[in-house]
């Protein structure tokens, strides 16, 4: 769950005097130091002497979890003139697709602009005091997340603008070494998914920075502040920094390593386990009462690394069948190192759909726009499952050969 606001560290900012921010040790010894804590330690003339914007949310902390934020007002001959909200917000408890308010960073002062609301982007106004304009926010590793993509439509502003991007990078928390799904098309390209990468990127947030610059789908001036100790091969619970979920539903790994499948039903009228315990590691809704058959159905598929299993569970009211308790259905992670995420979310729904035709309801748009184009819906109407197996692998395909056009632009070894 996200870190109640008391623990956030805003406290610590109140607490201690403003320098304390920047010269006291980090007593946290894990094996990765995200780019916040490298730029401060060894780079941080590219910051000194300069005017900084800030795109962060609640994620944006180091080791010891203090802000990024607070790390920079507190640093010498740095003045954090502007800050910039993605999605949920600067403390990350909004709902998701809730429009975000601009406002002020009641611990720093700072004026807070949102960039998920009424623009989704920096006007040139918001840039003009502005010398550098950084990012820090943990993502998930996939496409429907909106964050990187916040992240590429602040480097297009920021290089409209003439000033240069500088991404913190920090981990891709469900392996940068593992690429599923295929590419998005032109047409259904929006704020969950704006330039052709796989559903499941296998990118940090600054290698995929790296690679929209490099090939010219985001014209501006990126520089990347890598993070030391990491590998593309780590989950994130090997990286020894602290969890912070990102979103209000993504509350821990195995969530953020189902999200590329799961977020498939969010365009269906199917619950993907919004307003249960289990938020996006289940799916249900009141008519289906064939749940445990169609677990059975699922396991005797044999996907690597997963089981399925039928329960029920109350949802919280202002989601979908709030306030009733449902027939649901658990995916449930054996085994996380052979489990292909997306492919699993596609199984699923074939099943659920091909017992439920008449019940499961897709929205106009929104399987394209999360799966990238028409090919999936195709395959799900078809009579045969052998539609879904050659849809698999032709993405299988896909997200081989952008693998390898992401390979100039990695940063880190296996």
């Amino acid at each position: 769950m996200p870190l109640p606001r008391a623990l956030v560290p805003l406290a610590l900012a109140l607490l201690a005097p403003a320098a304390s921010a920047q010269s006291a040790p980090c007593a946290a010894e894990g094996a990765v130091r995200p780019g916040l804590e490298v730029l401060l330690a060894d780079s941080v003339h590219l910051v000194q002497g300069k005017r900084v914007g800030l795109v962060t949310n609640h994620t944006g902390l180091d080791r010891c979890g203090r802000r990024a934020v607070d790390r920079l007002v507190a640093t010498p001959g740095v003045r954090v003139v502007a800050l910039f909200a993605p999605e949920h917000g600067l403390s990350g408890a909004a709902r998701g697709g809730a429009v975000i308010r601009s406002g002020r960073d009641s611990a720093s002062g700072v004026p807070v602009h949102s960039l998920y609301g009424e623009r989704l982007a920096p006007t040139p106004a918001m840039l003009r005091d502005v010398d550098v304009l950084l990012y820090d926010v943990q993502d998930v590793g996939a496409r429907p997340y909106t964050f990187v993509w916040t992240m590429a439509l602040a480097a297009r502003a920021a290089g409209a603008a003439g000033k240069p991007l500088l991404v913190l990078d920090r981990p891709n928390p469900i392996r940068a070494d593992r690429v599923e799904g295929g590419l998005i098309e032109p047409a259904w390209r929006t704020i969950t998914g704006l330039h052709p990468v796989a559903l499941r990127y296998g990118l940090t947030p600054g290698e995929l920075a790296r690679w929209l610059g490099g090939t010219g789908l985001v014209r501006a001036d990126v520089r990347v502040v890598p993070m030391t100790g990491y590998r593309r091969g780590m989950w994130y619970d090997e990286t020894g920094l602290p969890w912070v979920a990102p979103s209000p539903n993504i509350r821990d790994l195995e969530t953020a390593l189902l999200y590329p499948g799961l977020v498939f039903f969010e365009a269906t009228s199917a619950s993907e386990g919004r307003g249960t315990t289990r938020p996006l590691r289940s799916v249900g809704a009141a008519w289906l009462t064939d749940a445990p058959a169609a677990a059975r159905e699922l396991n005797a598929l044999g996907l690597a690394g997963v089981r399925f299993e039928a329960t029920r569970r109350a949802v919280r009211p202002g989601e979908k069948f709030g306030g009733r308790t449902i027939p649901m259905l658990d995916v449930v992670v054996a085994d996380r190192d052979r489990i292909a995420p997306v492919a699993v979310g596609a199984h699923l729904l074939r099943v659920v759909r091909r017992r439920h035709p008449a019940d499961l309801r897709f929205q106009p748009r929104g399987l394209e726009e999360l799966s990238g184009d028409r090919r999936l819906r195709a395959a799900l109407a078809a009579p045969s499952p052998a539609a879904l197996t050659a849809l698999l692998r032709a993405w299988q395909h896909e997200a081989a050969a952008y693998r390898e056009s992401t390979r100039p632009y990695w940063l880190y070894p296996p």
